[in-house]
């Protein structure tokens, strides 16, 4: 049985060598880069992350940068060369081993027509099968008209968008306490996220928009009831929508990372087998220990679920 990972992290050799240097790289100073300090498989080699990979029993990797090097927040000409240089890295790797690895982009959100241009430039000149971003861009939200040419353009190219948090999340503000703006906050992001695409009726204008939610969507399938609701009830939810919110769950895909066997069934039960692919996290403390070990021995899932979630759906979706 195959095994493809839609959620691994890398970063690229350039820019570990400037953390280790203690120097900025495109203007991320490593005192913004904590991880790579404390995890030393941030650092490992192409060589040493396949031989994780096969202790793990991963056969693919679908390589995103570090989500610190979104860059949203700083000059879009820089962010620009930075995402240029990350995909650049990633699509070398995936030329050069692919069997084992596939690319998303990085791309500059906060400058609209340049993110479509890198997107562009590497889904149809380097390979990559879409991008990984954030949940916001400097507070604004996905719903927002500026990026609704973005989305556009992401359809038309058959490009997947992997939606990742990056920084401070919405728990951050009321507590930095007890990891709780990630192993809360990234949850809420996500739903939060999934709300602004359908509330805001991007899915309703861009019908073969291809969008996964990391982290198992978050809070979004366990509090779809309480957003149908407020659609019933309260005319501004009805805005741009003439469907509830759950009509629109299985227009997404969805992660395996839930740390929760029941949480994933719920999730399966939700929005169906097809719509939910295989995450890792790797290489971060979140990620999970063993993966594939962790799906094979569910005893809530059917053989079939298992081959979909763990390499069919992403085969199709990504032709990998």
């Amino acid at each position: 049985m195959r095994t493809i990972d839609i959620h691994a992290h890398i970063s690229p050799q350039a820019f570990i060598e400037a953390m280790e240097a203690g120097e900025d790289w495109h203007g991320i100073s490593a005192e913004a880069a904590p991880a790579h300090r404390h995890n030393p498989r941030t650092t490992w080699t192409p060589e040493e992350r396949l031989a994780d990979m096969d202790s793990l029993g991963v056969d693919v990797q679908v390589l995103s940068t570090n989500a610190v090097l979104y860059g949203y927040d700083k000059d879009p000409a820089a962010t620009t060369r930075m995402a240029r240089d990350c995909n650049d890295y990633v699509a070398q790797l995936a030329t050069d081993r692919p069997d084992r690895f596939a690319g998303l982009a990085t791309l500059p959100m906060q400058d609209v027509p340049a993110a479509i241009e890198e997107l562009e430039r590497g889904v149809s000149q380097l390979g990559l099968k879409g991008a990984m971003i954030g949940d916001h861009v400097n507070g604004r939200t996905f719903d927002e008209p500026e990026f609704m040419p973005f989305w556009k353009a992401a359809e038309q190219m058959g490009a997947l968008i992997l939606i990742h948090q990056g920084g401070p999340t919405v728990v951050s503000p009321r507590s930095a306490r007890y990891h709780l703006p990630n192993t809360i906050g990234n949850l809420a992001e996500r739903a939060v996220t999934f709300a602004a695409f359908v509330y805001g009726g991007v899915m309703d204008a861009c019908p073969d928009l291809r969008i996964c939610l990391s982290h198992g969507g978050g809070y979004t399938c366990f509090g779809i009831g309480r957003m149908d609701r407020g659609w019933q009830v309260r005319p501004e939810a009805r805005v741009n929508i003439s469907q509830p919110p759950s009509a629109y769950l299985n227009r997404f895909y969805y992660d395996t990372i839930t740390h929760s066997e029941s949480a994933l069934r719920y999730i399966i039960n939700c929005v169906g087998a097809e719509r939910v692919v295989f995450g890792t996290d790797w290489p971060y403390d979140m990620c999970l220990d063993w993966p594939v070990s962790w799906i094979l021995g569910m005893e809530s899932l059917t053989q079939r679920e298992k081959e979909l979630i763990l390499w069919k759906n992403l085969e199709g979706l990504l032709g990998i």
